[in-house]
């Protein structure tokens, strides 16, 4: 017995309408496959914005002189410093790397204290902003000189300062400031360079 196709599927049944609408679903699901496909791999070739860097800034290789004056005190200070004196407190500027090196002399008159008390509330005021603040005492019995360094990190104004006294006529205090906004990764080879001059102001300064 030889079955035909007609005897295996009654014809008359079958609603046209519902046949062209399931084979425009397929396309369609097709298209949007097709629409994925292509997107995913768009998205491969996007470029990914990079991270911005930082220019790397060399300075030239310090050169230092005794500064002379008529004050209290003397000190070396690095050649390529602009310095202004103020009544013997001083002002060292870096055009160049858009910093200030700040020096203040105050006389000792019975108040040690007090401006040993300033002079560490001055450096903390930035502990807020800084990672951390490492101290250094400095001693220097020889020529009377007595003090501590302060190296401050993270984003503070300041990175640096110190104070030193013989603890009866003279008290300093030094800081390095910043005129830009602090971001300590792209003022990391400006800061290590002031630190640098900072400690030699410090441990080259005597009394007369």
């Amino acid at each position: 017995m030889i079955l035909l196709i007609k005897d295996l599927f009654d014809f008359t049944k079958i609603n046209p309408c519902k046949t062209r609408l399931i084979i425009m679903k397929e396309k369609i699901t097709k298209y949007v496959a097709l629409i994925l496909v292509f997107a995913l791999f768009s998205c491969g070739d996007e470029s990914v914005p990079k991270p911005k860097g930082h220019l790397r800034l060399e300075y030239p290789i310090a050169t230092y002189t005794t500064l002379k004056n008529n004050c209290a005190y003397q000190f070396d200070v690095n050649k390529s410093g602009q310095v202004k004196d103020k009544n013997c407190s001083f002002e060292i500027n870096y055009p160049k790397m858009k910093a200030t090196i700040y020096l203040t002399h105050k006389s000792v008159n019975n108040n040690i204290k007090d401006l040993l008390r300033d002079a560490q509330k001055l450096t903390y005021e930035h502990v807020i902003k800084a990672d951390d603040i490492l101290e250094q005492p400095f001693i220097n019995t020889n020529k009377k000189v007595y003090g501590m360094f302060y190296q401050v990190g993270g984003n503070a104004a300041t990175n640096a300062q110190f104070y030193v006294t013989d603890s009866t006529k003279n008290f300093v205090t030094g800081s390095v400031y910043f005129y830009a906004k602090p971001n300590f990764d792209s003022i990391l080879p400006a800061a290590k360079y002031l630190q640098d001059d900072m400690r030699r102001i410090m441990e080259t300064l005597e009394w007369k």
